[in-house]
């Protein structure tokens, strides 16, 4: 039952975002110059911000760009470390302790640490698309290591079953048999693995955007939109805080969405 409102909560945000273009009232970039941070009313349900722009509309907008995002750089890390624990199945033990020594160097540096320095590396008036397609390959690039060690343990334990043996012993080519029977063997271990990696990349999105490292201005994604709680002048406002529950329903969501029994895979 907890999986299915979970489920059922997340095809509403998600399927709500990508209408974006339909619900919101504005475009996300437009400035009303006379109606400055002005309070939720008629023409603005949630105010505006400190340029004038819609909350509602930003909103809408930034949870587009958030719940496509992050989903997306989820499965460029996944894909990678599917292939890498193929790999570590066909080419053998140098290449399984090749790949376990870069795993564990990665795993040893602060993953949030190794993101922060890799994107300040670049520079900072990156155009907003650009920031867009900046922040889902690091994410997607960097990622990987976390489910590359769950997935190569299991591709192991699948290696050595005994359909794997009967399918070698029929002749079936090594990456054939990695394709054709192990890999639909990992399917529980990687849904478990995007459940559990696709809140993790909403969150690191956030603290990228909070330390302006993020999709740059005049874009918005729910990660930009929580540093106006850095203003005590409007932190107050409830209408500043919506982002926030968004992130954090959407991540408790994404936590409860794969049963348990699937995620001990």
């Amino acid at each position: 039952m907890t999986q299915r409102v979970s489920r059922a909560i997340l095809i509403a945000l998600f399927l709500g975002m990508l209408g974006a273009g339909i619900f919101a009232p504005y475009p996300y970039a437009r400035q009303f110059r006379d109606e400055i941070a002005a309070p939720p009313a008629r023409a603005h349900l949630l105010g505006t911000d400190p340029l004038g722009r819609d909350r509602l509309s930003r909103l809408w907008y930034g949870g587009r760009i958030s719940v496509l995002l992050a989903p997306a750089a989820t499965l460029l890390s996944v894909g990678i470390a599917l292939l890498i624990a193929l790999a570590s199945v066909i080419l053998g033990r140098w290449w399984e302790r090749g790949v376990k020594t870069a795993i564990d160097l990665f795993l040893s540096l602060p993953w949030l640490f190794l993101l922060l320095t890799v994107r300040g590396l670049l520079p900072l008036n990156t155009p907003p698309a650009a920031s867009l397609l900046v922040t889902f390959a690091l994410l997607g690039l960097l990622g990987w290591p976390g489910p590359a060690r769950v997935l190569i343990a299991a591709a192991e334990r699948q290696a050595q079953s005994d359909y794997v043996l009967q399918t070698r012993a029929r002749g079936c080519g090594a990456w054939r048999t990695a394709l054709r029977h192990i890999a639909p063997n990992l399917a529980p271990v990687i849904r478990a693995q995007f459940w559990t990696t696709a809140p993790a990349y909403l969150l690191a999105e956030a603290n990228l955007a909070l330390l302006g490292l993020g999709i740059a201005e005049p874009m918005p994604s729910w990660g930009n939109l929580l540093r106006e709680l850095q203003n005590p002048a409007v932190a107050h406002d409830i209408a500043v805080w919506i982002p926030l529950i968004l992130l954090v329903i959407t991540m408790g969501c994404c936590q409860l969405a794969e049963p348990i029994e699937e995620a001990s895979l």
